[in-house]
This record gives structure tokens, sequence and C-alpha cells, in this order.
């Protein structure tokens, strides 16, 4: 029988010891909400690459355990905290799940999970719950890259009125070229479409689908295949030409980021937003002067970035104007919190059997 709000436990999938799989607790405390939170009754939640990684390398909370998994999250509200006026018990309703609140209450593989009101938004009409699931990690990471100003380039926000970033470099990016590596990526493929509703005179994309990124607003794709010094990097700077200041790196390790730290400026300070900021980058291939160019790490957890409650106002507005496209997702078939059938979506993100992100539906 499921757990209802007025209970005070419910069923869970949960890490419980490295490398081992998940363990189904049909007694995990229900949280309560904080004045500025819901509680949600889940129904739909996303495993991502670093759900995997969690799980079996004990990614962040090796010595935090036992927690559920799942950040991409879709429900209805059950209940609100006392200072939120925006939400009420029923809306349906998605939201980026904090992977670091306290006691791991705001992930998506348990009956019930902690939202943070300033980071959720209604379930848009005309949309259906696998494809608002399939936005939020993927989205966050992108809108973080481009427009936080620690955590990213820090470019102006959409609407923003300001003309001049927040590096002190004007903003008039309809003259600027911007480097997307990774288009292929879930958040390659964010980041070109909102890189063109920035307004950005040109959006250079290596990888991905042509025919999908130019519809997505880049301007040129380029094949990711071959040589880098007699073919990638003469590629690149081509398209990009001499002066580029603004890329994003969604897929290097730090032993290729040079690809992209290569192609910045020769004669101003360009920047790398970099999405897997595991351990410093490899400067044996990088031709440019240290100094001469930034690389910034970029986490896309809304509520530790100055950007996040702007984000989450973008998000609604961008999928109800249809201005930002959702993207393609896989549904696990089945309902309910069934640890077989959950190990196995991981098994297949670590053993290369899953490209992206799999949907877990929780209950109906």
């Amino acid at each position: 029988m499921a757990a209802t709000a007025k209970t005070t436990t419910q069923k869970a999938l949960l890490v419980t010891s490295i490398n081992s799989p998940l363990t189904l607790s049909t007694t995990h405390p229900i949280p309560t909400p904080k004045p500025t939170q819901l509680l949600l009754r889940v129904t739909l939640t996303g495993l991502n690459h670093h759900d995997q990684k969690i799980r079996d390398r004990g990614l962040w909370f090796a010595n935090s355990l036992p927690t559920p998994l799942g950040t991409d999250i879709v429900g209805y509200v059950e209940r609100v905290g006392s200072a939120v006026t925006q939400f009420a018990p029923g809306d349906h309703v998605f939201t980026y799940g904090n992977l670091f609140e306290e006691g791991h209450v705001s992930n998506g593989l348990q009956e019930f999970a902690i939202a943070d009101a300033a980071y959720t938004a209604r379930v848009p009409e005309g949309y259906t719950e696998e494809e608002v699931a399939s936005v939020p990690v993927n989205f966050a990471a992108a809108y973080t890259a481009l427009f936080d100003p620690e955590g990213g380039l820090g470019v102006p926000t959409p609407g923003s009125s300001d003309d001049v970033d927040e590096f002190g470099r004007r903003a008039l990016l309809k003259e600027e070229t911007i480097l997307i590596v990774g288009g292929g990526s879930n958040c390659g493929r964010y980041l070109v479409q909102l890189a063109s509703i920035s307004g950005f005179g040109k959006i250079v994309v290596l990888g991905g689908n042509e025919d999908e990124l130019k519809g997505f607003g880049a301007t040129h794709v380029l094949d990711r295949h071959g040589d880098y010094d007699t073919v990638v990097r003469p590629r690149i700077a081509a398209a990009v030409g001499g002066d580029l200041l603004y890329a994003v790196d969604a897929v290097n390790m730090p032993d290729t980021l040079y690809v992209t730290i290569n192609a910045l400026s020769e004669e101003r300070k360009g920047m790398v937003a970099r999405l897997l900021p595991s351990g410093p980058h490899a400067t044996e291939k990088v031709v440019k002067e240290e100094g001469s160019y930034t690389v910034v790490d970029t986490t896309g957890v809304p509520q530790f970035r100055k950007v996040g409650v702007k984000m989450w106002v973008h998000i609604s507005e961008f999928l109800e104007e249809r201005r930002v496209k959702t993207l393609g997702f896989e549904l696990v078939d089945g309902v309910g919190l069934d640890a077989e059938r959950v190990n196995e979506v991981l098994d297949g993100l670590r053993d290369g059997k899953r490209s992206g992100q799999a949907l877990v539906r929780v209950a109906e």
C-alpha cells in the first residue's frame, strides 16, 4: 500500500553502501517542508549519469548514506510551507531536487520529496510529465554555464537591460561568437537554444546532428572527428575566427579540454565554462599563455547559483512560449519503486548501454 502524507513513513529506494545495488526501504521517513518549501507526491523522476556515480562511486555522499537518487522530479503538491503563496495542494509541478539538502529529502526515488518553491514550476499546459521531467538538470547546467557570474560565462540573462556583462565586457552579443563543444549531449542542445535566445551573432557547435542543432539556432555545426592538430583545430578556427571570447565545453574531461581552450581569442581574454569539473585541466597541449584565458567550473544546482531563481522563471516562460524545445527521453517500463528495475537502469548507465537520462515512473 502506498503511503499518504498523513503517515510518517514511506517507500524509498536507497543507496545504503557504495558500489552496491539500491535497496527498498518501507520505513523511510516522510520529510516535513520548511516555510519556503513544498512536500510533493512524486510521480516521475529522471536518472542521470551522476546518479549512477553516486551509487557506484559514492560521488559527493560517501559519508552521508543512506540516500535516494533522482533530481529531475515531477509530482503533485501535498503540503506547502508557511511562507509559500504561489503554490497550493494539488498543483501539478516539476522541480530540480537539491541533492545537498540536509537529510537527502529532495530526491525522486521516494514516494514523497521536498521541493524548494523558488525552484519549482507548474507543468505547463500542453506538456506531458515525461517532457518536463527531461528538462531541469540539463537545462540548469546549460543556463548556469551561460549566465551565472561565478559558475559560468556571466553573460546577461535574456530580457536583461544591462549592456555590460558581469566581467566588464560589452554585452553586444550579436557581434560575438560562442563555441559550444558537445552538441550531441543534452546540455549542449539546451546551450544552443539558450545562446540563440540570448542573441549571439554566431553559434558554432562541435559535434551533434546538424539539422537538429541548426533548428535550435546554431549557425555552424562542425564534425568532431579527425586528427586534432591537422583537422579539428583548423576546422574550429575557420568557423570561430581569431577573437573568440565565449566557449562552453559540455563533454571534455581535463585531459582534452585543450580542444576548447585553444579556440579562444589571441587578443582578448576569453573564457571556457566546463560542465565536467573533475580536476585541473591538462596544459601540455594548450597553446595559450597561462593567464591569457579563464576556465570556470559549472555546477548546475540552482539553489547554489546566483541565477537560480531567475532560471526557474525562464523555464516556465520559455516552455509556455515554445521558445525552448524539450528533448527526447526514455521512459523505463513499469510503475513503482522496483529495486531490480531501477538498478538495471543504473547498470545501463554504468556500462554504456544507456546514453542519457532515463525516466522512472514512481506512481501514477
